[in-house]
């Protein structure tokens, strides 16, 4: 007997195996109560908020029809997994979301046993699950695997690859496709809610294969015939050819919301079918709450904001974003040079390139999720004298790395990179941090490799990429606003390979690389007070070195210390190893560098996160005093 409508139910669960104690009569309650206590946590927390309201049914439907965790489920991205999280037993700590050592923004395996695949990335759920489910066949077990995938992520040619193979191996694996723009499905409604019910029951499958096989030993002209007939029957009614065509069972579409569609079908899948088999449930990003439902971006990513009106706390700027910078800098080249083109995999708005697309529509081209393609597409329009660039945050181009070097380094062609979201990131983590592009760039021939230190250096870089037609040229530039800096119109074009003096010393060359320069210059400060005179280098460039520069730091100082916002094996490591040719670390010169450190950082504030890092003020200090041998001072001695 359900309860009545009228007495909280969520309190009530707090694990999946609470969730199956219900009737199915109370679970549009505790859908209700979920869609409610989602968006107050993430009011709160700020976060990732439509991704997750438009999969608040399927999720319960998903723990209520598996025996999870025996049954794995995978979030795709892990944006959508914040009503999850509720229900697998960290409801206590959903207000610690993104927070410092609270729960992470996405899923993460070290976290909870109902996280069976750590994510943030896209469309990597299909393989995950794939390889679960051919392990659980090894080990002859019997527990089911469930990819959920959204429609954008099957953009990326990483899902066709996955669900290629998993039609090959046939083994019995559930992907659902979350379609939450309609752009695959037609409408949805009692009609083909019956249809998905019917495909995916036992007497159509037992009726399609037995139809199949009686096909099979017809003549060769009248089984094609027969063949063709049946895929366009089932394409008209439900659109699944090409998932079929892949190795998959099609079954859709369905209501996303709708629980008592979405039940059946899913118990269906789990007890009758022994392939692949892929469900189409229609959602709508931002559902059950107003604000998200009328955003343009169904309020993907939020900051803290009011219940009632939607109405987000976002700090005000005292100085424009790097990313702001970077699309007002482009669109100036643009509009000097009618070559120029802009690239985004999928992300016009977190690169800027939206502005660039309002100025320069037929210029501007968006590649879906899709890194790779983005990469080798921008190698094609160089090759015909375009001046593309492919924007890209530093944790994406990761997924290109083998277009960056077979498809435009070996060939020398000038697509130029930016990469936003470099260093550390805050709330988002691990997973987003641009830790490794200076060193996976900086190694290949006839790259140049530059990295902002403001936001003019930034606009500077702008047109000096613009200028460039050499061969490729990359430049990284942080998160968040610049320091405050008065702009000029347009940028000027770098000399290739050098650096500058930002302020002169005797004693200590502090040599920065990107965007600690403001730390740089706080840290001078306080050696000077200690009588510790100090030089203030920005490189600019990783490659080609200044070396020039670098060589009279090392001639005229005690102590050299580099810093950048990355890991080992990029700048320092450069700087090393061309100090070590010239013979100029045998003279006593002090040495030290400063990159992140071998580890993960987790989500936090990034004040703490550079902390960890040792990459701020104290960082640099401390490294200064430990090459001179001296006690550094305490915080009240230096004040």
């Amino acid at each position: 007997m359900s309860s009545k409508p009228n007495t909280p139910l969520l309190d009530k669960v707090n694990s999946p195996e609470d969730l199956r104690a219900l009737e199915e009569a109370d679970l549009q309650q505790i859908a209700e109560e979920l869609r409610s206590e989602t968006i107050d946590a993430v009011s709160i927390t700020g976060g990732h908020l439509g991704a997750g309201l438009g999969v608040v049914e399927l999720t319960v439907a998903l723990h209520y029809v598996f025996n999870t965790p025996d049954d794995k489920i995978i979030w795709d991205v892990g944006h959508q997994c914040y009503p999850h999280k509720i229900l697998t037993e960290r409801r206590d700590r959903i207000r610690t979301l993104r927070q410092g050592k609270g729960l992470s923004g996405f899923t993460k395996r070290a976290e909870s046993a109902y996280d069976p695949f750590g994510a943030a990335h896209s469309s990597t759920s299909i393989s995950a699950g794939l390889g679960m489910a051919a392990a659980r066949d090894l080990k002859g077990g019997d527990n089911n695997v469930i990819a959920v995938i959204g429609d954008g992520a099957m953009s990326a040619g990483m899902a066709y690859e996955a669900m290629n193979n998993a039609g090959h191996l046939g083994s019995r694996l559930i992907v659902i496709l979350n379609d939450n723009d309609m752009s695959i499905a037609p409408p949805v409604g009692a009609m083909s809610a019956y249809l998905a019910k019917l495909v995916s029951g036992p007497t159509y499958q037992t009726f399609r294969d037995a139809a199949k096989n009686i096909a099979k030993n017809l003549p060769k002209p009248v089984f094609e015939k027969a063949a063709r007939a049946e895929e366009y029957a089932r394409g008209f009614w439900t659109g699944g050819t090409m998932f079929e065509e892949l190795g998959f069972y099609y079954v859709g579409p369905v209501d996303g919301h709708n629980l008592e569609h979405l039940l059946p079908v899913l118990k269906n899948v789990r007890d009758t079918h022994h392939g692949p088999v892929l469900i189409h449930a229609v959602t709508q990003k931002g559902k059950g709450y107003a604000p998200a439902e009328g955003a343009k971006d169904k309020y993907h990513g939020v900051a803290k904001f009011d219940v009632i009106t939607g109405k987000q706390s976002k700090p005000k700027a005292n100085a424009p974003s790097y990313t702001n910078v970077f699309a007002t800098s482009l669109i100036k080249e643009a509009e000097a040079d009618d070559k120029v083109v802009a690239i985004t995999a999928a992300m016009p708005d977190g690169t800027g390139l939206n502005l660039f697309g309002e100025a320069f529509p037929e210029r501007t081209y968006d590649v879906g999720i899709a890194e790779q393609h983005a990469v080798t597409f921008a190698a094609g329009l160089a090759t015909e004298g375009y001046k593309p660039f492919a924007a890209i945050y530093s944790t994406f181009l990761q997924r290109a790395y083998d277009q960056v070097i077979h498809d435009v380094a070996i060939q020398g062609l000038p697509v130029r990179f930016p990469i936003d979201r470099a260093g550390l990131v805050g709330a988002d983590g691990p997973t987003h941090a641009g830790a490794f592009d200076t060193a996976f760039l900086s190694c290949l021939p006839g790259f140049v490799v530059m990295a902002a230190a403001d936001e003019v250096e930034l606009r500077h870089m702008v047109a000096t990429a613009a200028a460039y037609d050499e061969g490729p040229i990359s430049f990284r530039y942080p998160r968040g606003e610049g320091v405050g800096l008065d702009m000029p119109e347009r940028g000027s074009v770098l000399e290739i390979g050098k650096g500058v003096i930002r302020r002169e010393g005797t004693k200590v060359a502090l040599l920065s690389f990107g965007g600690r320069m403001g730390e740089c210059l706080k840290a001078a400060d306080e050696l000077d007070a200690a009588g510790l005179s100090t030089t203030v280098a920005d490189a600019r460039f990783a490659k080609p070195l200044d070396m020039d520069m670098i060589k009279r730091l090392a001639r005229e100082h005690e102590v050299l210390v580099t810093i950048e916002e990355g890991s080992a094996g990029g700048f320092g490591s450069h700087v090393l190893t061309r100090l070590a040719e010239e013979g100029l670390l045998e003279n006593g010169l002090k040495i030290r560098t400063l990159t992140l450190p071998d580890i993960f950082i987790d989500h936090d504030k990034p004040d703490a996160m550079y902390d960890k890092a040792g990459l701020n003020c104290d960082g640099i200090l401390k490294a200064v005093f430990t090459a001179l041998g001296t006690e550094m001072l305490t915080a009240p001695q230096r004040a």
